[in-house]
């Protein structure tokens, strides 16, 4: 570069610094502008001799992720600051002792979490990206600002990502689809999330994108004259209360609208409500009493004039989004006979609905301040509970959390519980506490007694019942939807898997014991290789649930004291690093596919793209010719076909098929006489492996007749089962139908 580019170049990084201070949403100490300057010259010097695949100095992108932190997001100097050094500890010389030791903790803390967010690898699948996503969400327990700055530094990228191949365009814009939207939307950067969606669809399918932008532009005028028309209507009502407001358009987005097109399957002109309307009133923000008052004053004056939808009514201001979002929404007939959307907010709510948590926060001070911070990041906290699953399911669980609209629902006493939409009773019973969570026996909707996996609604009352005696089974996994209650869930399961491996464990000592054979490791490990299992705990496992049974132990007896053919057989079978002997994982030995909720065996080709095994994480692809395809999550096509096809997406798993649950009818006669069902139920449901579905008896001339359906994990529990009933009393016959 000659001088003269160089001089013009340094002016311009001057330039775009001042504006930084300039546009910042927060008010700027003394103390803060130093803090700005001081990461503002080490960016420069670090940076000073990279530069972007555009060509321009390196240094322009962390100045214009500063800005959108500083005003499109609206935090403070802390952050405009770590902003600034966001890529100083990755990309050059700088350590980040160096940044603790010039900025101090808080800085040196959010640089760290940006940092450990490591740059997504070239040929990024989706299991790695899932891990790094997890990785970057944990750093939610550092500092919720390190996610923010992420998201505007993906922002920026999205937005100068013109110079890059397209190959990589379609793969990182598929990526902020999956990850970043939601996240966005989550925070409550309304604005940022719907820019995102829509760059990142100018990508995946430019000639949709671009020709929704024409159509758009097109219809300026036109919308314009519509809100002029409808602006008059209302005018001289809303001055003559003496309101101070303005009337603004907002047209949906590019995104949001090829969403509609693609769910209603109509064209770009049958979509009836393309734009809202927002009245936005001036308000004393001290006054909440009064803000509310003139909102619903408002609605009462747009609702004179035109004829409202009562379906369509959203109060958010009785009862803010989680994300603090506040508003009235109407939706009316509108002149030239249209529904439009009515979106009524005061100056303060209008703030928060377009910078999120910032605006929140922009009037507090020291402590205040801090512990507002505090409380948004304890509602993100509990979707972080499941840290320890496997990367993708914790995506797809927070994922579901991210995305989910919200519902309201009440508890007895009257309380507004916040659940997201699909939740059920015992989504509930965990929003709560967990240890109702783990004794719900039943649930109440409305003073009705329902089933846990009913879909509850905004307006419901929930009444969860509990004893002492009710814990968790499998079946819940498929009642819960959020993700608190199914790490929950799934911890108690695990826990109740080590319970039964510990019990058979003993059980498998004294079965060996009457063969002669002696349990140690050497044995384990024998027997382990024998049933073609993994670990010890498996083993331990299916003893104790009876699906390693004693005709089972005793073929594994004969064959052990054959010792040398025990010798071979080992040779040729043995693992050659033995897993250790109490390893936790319960392993199965997966060979069957099954879908959906209700883990239905369905009709399926393996994708030839990821060749998946049985073991392996997958899911189902309902493709248009071929039925349903099946692809290995980290598949290298699984990321866009979740962000662009994701309602064609079928879930699917591996299943042990020795492990599979069956129903099972079972018929009893016998002499009719008092406490008869009760004898029947306790056998049942003291023999711990057998869930009862349904029961039915009938009686007649001093005889009985009773049909039972239960559901268990293999003969062995069922023969159990029958022996034990037999044992009743007054019985006569049990038979398996």
């Amino acid at each position: 570069m000659t001088q003269t580019a160089i001089e013009e170049e340094n002016k311009l990084i001057a330039k775009q610094y001042k504006e930084l201070l300039r546009i910042s949403y927060q008010n700027l100490s003394d103390d803060d502008k130093k803090l700005i300057r001081s990461a503002f010259e080490v960016a420069v010097d670090a940076h000073k001799n990279q530069r972007r695949k555009s060509g321009e100095a390196y240094i322009f992108h962390p100045i214009a992720v500063a800005k959108i932190v500083a005003s499109e997001i609206g935090l403070d100097a802390v952050s405009i600051a770590s902003a600034l050094l966001h890529d100083v500890v990755e990309d050059t010389e700088y350590t980040l002792d160096d940044i603790d030791r010039m900025f101090g903790e808080t800085v040196a803390r959010i640089v760290d979490g940006l940092t450990k967010i490591s740059h997504l690898k070239k040929d990024m699948n989706i299991s790695q990206q899932a891990e790094n996503f997890r990785k970057m969400l944990l750093t939610l327990n550092d500092d919720v600002r390190v996610i923010i700055i992420k998201i505007a530094d993906r922002y920026h990228n999205m937005l100068t990502m013109d110079a890059m191949p397209e190959h990589k365009q379609v793969k990182i814009s598929s990526e902020t689809l999956y990850i970043y939207a939601p996240l966005a939307h989550r925070i409550g950067l309304y604005n940022i999330k719907t820019e995102l969606e829509d760059l990142s669809l100018k990508y995946t399918e430019p000639d949709v994108y671009n020709d929704i932008k024409s159509k758009i532009e097109e219809s300026k005028e036109e919308q314009q004259a519509y809100i002029d028309t409808f602006s008059n209507v209302i005018d001289n009502s809303l001055k003559k209360e003496g309101l101070e407001y303005t009337i603004k358009g907002r047209m949906k987005s590019i995104f949001s609208m090829r969403r509609k097109m693609k769910a209603q399957n109509v064209g770009f002109d049958e979509i009836y409500d393309k734009f809202a309307i927002r009245i936005i009133y001036k308000s004393d923000p001290n006054d909440i009493q009064n803000e509310k008052f003139l909102a619903w004053k408002i609605y009462s004056i747009v609702t004179d004039h035109f004829t409202p939808n009562p379906v369509r009514l959203r109060d958010w201001i009785s009862s803010p989004k989680s994300t603090g979002y506040e508003a009235l929404h109407i939706t009316v007939m509108g002149p030239k006979g249209k529904w439009v959307e009515v979106q009524i907010r005061s100056e303060r709510m209008h703030e928060i609905a377009e910078k999120g948590y910032a605006a929140h926060f922009k009037y507090k001070h020291g402590d205040q301040k801090e512990q507002g911070i505090e409380v948004w990041l304890n509602k993100l906290q509990e979707a972080l509970e499941n840290a320890n699953s496997n990367a993708v399911d914790f995506v797809e669980e927070f994922k579901l959390n991210l995305y989910s609209k919200e519902i309201f629902v009440f508890t007895p006493k009257g309380e507004l519980k916040s659940l997201p939409k699909g939740a059920t009773p015992l989504d509930f019973s965990f929003n709560i506490h967990t240890e109702v969570g783990m004794r719900t026996r039943g649930a109440k909707v409305n003073g009705k007694l329902v089933p846990l996996n009913t879909t509850l609604n905004s307006g419901d009352q929930v009444e969860i019942i509990t004893s002492d005696q009710a814990k968790p089974n499998q079946n819940w996994l498929d009642y819960a939807t959020t993700a608190r209650a199914r790490a929950k869930i799934k911890s108690v399961l695990r826990e109740e898997k080590k319970t039964i491996g510990e019990d058979g464990k003993e059980i498998l000592r004294r079965k060996l014991k009457s063969q002669k054979i002696t349990l140690s490791e050497d044995v384990v490990n024998q027997m382990v290789t024998f049933f073609k299992l993994k670990t010890s705990l498996d083993l331990f496992y299916r003893v104790g649930v009876g699906s390693i049974d004693n005709q089972m132990i005793k073929d594994f007896a004969s064959n052990y004291s054959n010792a040398f053919i025990s010798f071979f057989k080992n040779r040729i079978r043995r693992n050659p690093n033995p897993e250790e002997i109490n390893k936790e994982e319960i392993t199965s030995k997966y060979d069957m596919l099954v879908f959906g909720k209700e883990e239905e065996k369905l009709d399926y080709t393996l994708s030839k793209c990821c060749n998946p095994i049985p073991g392996d994480t997958v899911f189902g692809f309902v493709s248009v010719s071929e039925g349903i395809k099946v692809h290995k999550k980290n598949c290298p096509n699984a990321i866009s076909l979740q962000s662009n096809y994701a309602y064609r997406i079928i879930s699917a798993k591996w299943v042990d098929s020795s492990q599979e649950e069956f129903k099972v009818d079972i018929q009893l006669t016998g002499i009719d006489n008092l406490g008869l069902v009760s004898q029947i139920t306790k056998v049942i449901s003291e023999n711990m492996h057998v869930n009862m579905r349904n029961l039915n008896f009938s009686t007649d001339g001093g005889t009985f007749k009773g049909k039972i359906t239960v559901v268990v994990k293999n003969k062995a529990i069922l023969k159990k089962l029958i022996e034990n009933l037999k044992q009743i009393g007054g019985i006569d016959n049990v038979t398996r139908l």
